[in-house]
């Protein structure tokens, strides 16, 4: 599993949220929910994301944005207008002054706003926690990023637009596969951009060696990987491999591997029923003690401490101290 599909992991076992918003200017959107990721779509009409802090971005029809939380930012037909909605946790919405309005906003099946003849229509897709593996690929987004004119696929948009509006048994299920087609579909197109920043991993999928390592540890993180069975399966000899592999990830094979099942184990300890012992065996490790050495080695605290909620350190951490583990 990567991070691509690790994204889309969490969103598909808990249901994300949708909605096609109608609204009439001047309009503005304050978004408070906590989401740590929303996609934005406009089918008819243009409205600007307003982050805190960074510059607005303008939305087009046929645009796709992804707006990373999960800080506050607005949405709004023009930068100047004055806040109307507030959108809190739960996709609770009310005024300004905190008067609820869920009801008077309701036009049907998931269709919110002000006018159902609105020269505005925005569809809006919540999901809810990503989880670390997510994170893992979010963290290399900006604030803000935007697909424009249907570079996504405008195919996409149009039947999520047209299965929004119906109400027919299994239909959270479509809207929900639906939604991660293009979230997988955006991402891809703005990490294809030569600008985008992506991360060194994602550039080095590419590569005929160093690709083929990184989708077997991706797809097989509790196998007994060395540095020599991986150059093997990848066609190339040790000193090769190990060279190129830091070269086009920016660390060395088992620094990586040990990383990537860090942050698979810091999602399954999140897990009601999860075990330490049970969680080590699902990322490679024969006893509970090596692998909370690894764990606590890489995310500054212990396994335990994690699942109970204490935060992990901030900068001064011993975050990368993983080359040691060279099982």
């Amino acid at each position: 599993m990567d991070a691509f599909a690790g994204l889309l992991d969490g969103p598909r076992a808990r249901g994300a949220f949708l909605l096609r918003s109608v609204l009439s200017p001047p309009w503005h959107i304050r978004v408070v929910d906590g989401a740590p990721l929303t996609l934005l779509s406009m089918v008819r009409g243009d409205a600007w994301v307003l982050p805190d802090g960074p510059a607005p971005v303008r939305l087009r029809p046929g645009d796709v944005g992804v707006v990373r939380g999960p800080e506050p930012y607005s949405v709004a037909d023009e930068p100047g207008s004055p806040p109307r909605v507030v959108v809190h946790p739960g996709q609770r919405t009310t005024t300004v002054a905190g008067e609820e309005l869920c009801e008077s906003l309701d036009l049907g099946v998931r269709t919110w706003g002000d006018d159902p003849d609105s020269p505005t229509v925005l569809l809006v897709g919540t999901y809810p926690l990503p989880g670390e593996v997510g994170g893992h690929l979010l963290r290399a987004l900006p604030r803000v990023a935007v697909v424009r004119g249907g570079a996504a696929g405008a195919t996409l948009l149009s039947l999520l637009g047209d299965e929004l509006r119906r109400d027919r048994p299994g239909q959270e299920v479509v809207l929900d596969r639906l939604l991660d087609l293009l979230l997988v579909s955006t991402l891809r197109a703005w990490f294809d951009r030569p600008d985008a920043g992506a991360p060194a991993w994602y550039r080095a999928y590419g590569d005929p060696v160093v690709g083929r390592a990184l989708r077997l540890m991706h797809a097989e993180p509790a196998a007994p990987w060395t540095v020599t069975t991986l150059a093997g399966r990848a066609g190339a000899s040790r000193a090769a491999f190990a060279r190129r592999f830091t070269e086009l990830v920016g660390e060395a094979p088992m620094a990586y591997l040990t990383r990537w099942r860090m942050t698979l184990a810091a999602d399954l300890l999140r897990g009601p029923d999860a075990t330490v012992a049970a969680v080590a065996r699902k990322v490679g490790y024969g006893t509970p003690f090596a692998f909370s050495s690894a764990f606590k080695r890489v995310r500054g605290i212990s396994p335990r401490e994690y699942r109970a909620g204490r935060q992990e350190p901030g900068p001064g951490a011993p975050e990368g101290r993983v080359a040691a583990d060279r099982r």
